[in-house]
């Protein structure tokens, strides 16, 4: 406890079958001590007579789980000015969950001899005062391991140890058709400007590519619109972080996910980061970037291919089934 910088400490929580084993996994691989569902009277014993940054896992497994107790013990930690405690929220839809779990033919340890989505239901709401008071939430419906391995290591790795902790602000395209992303905090359509599926050349393409790039920005109010949503979240972001927001998502979406709201989230990132990425902006926000149907488009390819490393749901092994690691097609921090 004598280093300069606050000893490190990560509470690691949410569903099951969302990927907290896995997340601790790469935690371990980044130097941290990992200890999974320890009873909660021993956690702050832990931590005080640690000397390595360390990582627990806590979820409803956990001999006494009671949310309030973990946020009691968690306030109690951040009392402790030689301690930078943080909690983490691993999340994943209904349909994900099952399907995780007729993958794997395990029983939901809330329900095993019920059915799994009563078990699902029932830690959602026992959660629920956790995934509030998190300072990062992660996703995993559409987060490919690999991609959810590299928003922990920015997040957590040795070379962030002395970092203020930064509000996280994920900018996220997605398909209007295949509904809006579940934690979605601010949701803007792109569906107006041109669309590059009508040109046969551009179709295959996505808004990563500088002719589709080009095709948008040729649209008349593609500048306005991008100025006009950067200054709205130049006056909400920092709003946010003054509230104590921890965790913020910006939606964009289009008609097939790939075009115009991929090229308008590449565009706000890096706006965000230029206009808001010196002085004292820098200690507010990380941003994040994840283009929801590339992903999928990506293990849907990958399954096709036969790849070792694909799985039919694209997203992360639990446990009790080894590591997949898939390419990410984006997930990178602006």
């Amino acid at each position: 406890m004598s280093s300069l910088a606050p000893l490190r400490v990560v509470l690691v929580t949410g569903l099951s079958g969302a990927g907290k084993q896995s997340m601790l996994r790469v935690l371990e691989d980044l130097g941290y001590e990992t200890v999974d569902n320890p009873p909660l009277t021993m956690i702050e014993e832990m931590v005080t007579r640690g000397e390595r940054r360390l990582a627990v896992g806590v979820d409803a497994r956990t001999r006494g789980f009671d949310a309030e107790r973990v946020l009691d013990a968690l306030a109690r930690l951040r009392a402790n000015s030689a301690l930078r405690p943080e909690l983490v929220y691993v999340t994943a839809d209904e349909t994900a969950l099952l399907r995780r779990y007729t993958e794997t033919r395990r029983r939901h340890p809330l329900a095993p001899q019920g059915r799994v989505i009563d078990g699902v239901l029932e830690e959602r709401t026992l959660t629920a005062p956790l995934r509030d008071a998190a300072d990062l939430l992660i996703d995993t419906t559409d987060l490919p391991i690999a991609a959810m391995r590299a928003v922990v290591e920015r997040h957590f790795s040795a070379d962030n140890a002395t970092s203020l902790p930064r509000m996280a602000v994920t900018l996220i395209s997605f398909a209007y058709p295949l509904g809006l992303p579940r934690d979605a905090d601010l949701v803007f359509d792109a569906r107006f400007l041109r669309n590059p599926h009508y040109d046969p050349i551009l179709r295959p393409r996505t808004g990563l590519d500088p002719e589709v790039a080009a095709y948008v920005e040729a649209d008349a109010d593609c500048a306005g619109f991008l100025d006009q949503v950067t200054d709205l979240l130049g006056l909400l972001l920092p709003r946010f972080v003054q509230e104590g927001k921890k965790y913020v998502t910006i939606a964009v979406g289009c008609t097939g996910g790939r075009h115009r709201s991929v090229y308008i989230v590449e565009r706000l990132a890096a706006r965000l980061a230029s206009r808001f990425g010196t002085g004292d902006a820098e200690a507010m926000w990380r941003v994040h970037i994840a283009h929801r149907e590339l992903v999928r488009e990506e293990q849907a390819a990958a399954l096709a291919a036969g790849r070792p490393d694909a799985r039919p749901d694209g997203t992360i092994e639990e446990s009790g089934g080894g590591d997949a690691r898939p390419r990410p097609v984006q997930a990178q921090e602006a």
